[in-house]
């Protein structure tokens, strides 16, 4: 079985705040389109037009219907799902080749698949469900945090961080030091109550999930009385505009025959 090196003073992850992600899937189709040229090239899929389609996909997104105490109506809360690159990885432990392993540099977890022989015990051992066997090459894959991007000097800095933090159109997802407590990632932890997903079973995730933040809409929030009118100047233009501008009901002229709906002929 694989041993785990030291404890990392580097622990690179992901921060994902589940108040702002709007499940638009462009984290997973950005984290396939770079994986299947990157580090875990090829992302093969099985029959993708067909009736029983199967493929590997590094970042997964789960919708699920919540309903907050005191509320009579429901929300749905998107929840992305990926390897949370733990401190303490069952999945590395139980290989017996030595393929699944993690870095002692910055904490990535990684596969490697020359020599992995698709056993699957990473995945069974893998809480989360982060782990996806390609039946093409009869391997497993994972994330890699877009090991290939981040270090990568060629590109731009702000360039370099993971696929699907790049593509998030809300910006919903966050990368950087988790071990550093200063870091932008650990600070938006520590403001918004970040927390671990299955704590109690130990094995200290590293990626952190925001929590929802209260609702905001019309059933929780008190309605603004509009600002009466003043007399002055600036409220009389306002006044015209809205009287210029708004659309004027027709009626019809006197001896005048209404042919509205009639066909002619």
């Amino acid at each position: 079985m694989t041993s785990l090196p030291p404890p990392s003073a580097k622990k690179l992850g992901l921060v994902i705040d589940l108040d702002t992600c709007v499940g638009c899937q462009a984290c997973a189709t950005s984290c396939k389109e770079w994986n299947t040229q990157g580090y875990s090239a090829p992302l093969t899929d099985e029959n993708p037009y067909g009736p029983e389609a199967s493929g590997v996909w590094l970042n997964r997104i789960h919708g699920y219907e919540v309903k907050e105490e005191g509320q009579r109506q429901s929300r749905i809360v998107h929840f992305p799902r990926s390897c949370l690159h733990c401190e303490e990885p069952a999945c590395v432990t139980v290989c017996p080749t030595g393929a699944s392993y993690k870095r002692a540099e910055d904490g990535i977890v990684l596969v490697n698949p020359e020599t992995c022989i698709g056993c699957k015990l990473c995945s069974w051992a893998c809480p989360y469900g982060a782990r996806e066997y390609d039946q093409s090459h009869g391997v497993m894959k994972k994330c890699t945090l877009c090991v290939d991007r981040i270090y990568n000097e060629n590109f731009e800095p702000e360039d370099r961080q993971p696929a699907c933090v790049k593509a998030c159109p809300t910006g919903a997802r966050h990368f950087g030091d988790l071990g550093d407590a200063n870091s932008k990632v650990s600070q938006l932890v520590a403001e918004r109550g970040g927390y671990d997903l299955l704590p109690e079973i130990g094995y200290k995730p590293v990626n952190k999930y925001l929590p929802p933040r209260a609702r905001r809409d019309a059933t929780t929030t008190a309605p603004v009385s509009l600002p009466k009118p003043d007399g002055s100047a600036f409220d009389r233009l306002f006044q015209w505009a809205d009287k210029v501008l708004s659309p004027r009901k027709m009626t019809p002229r006197a001896n005048e025959v209404d042919h509205s709906g009639k066909l002619e002929g």
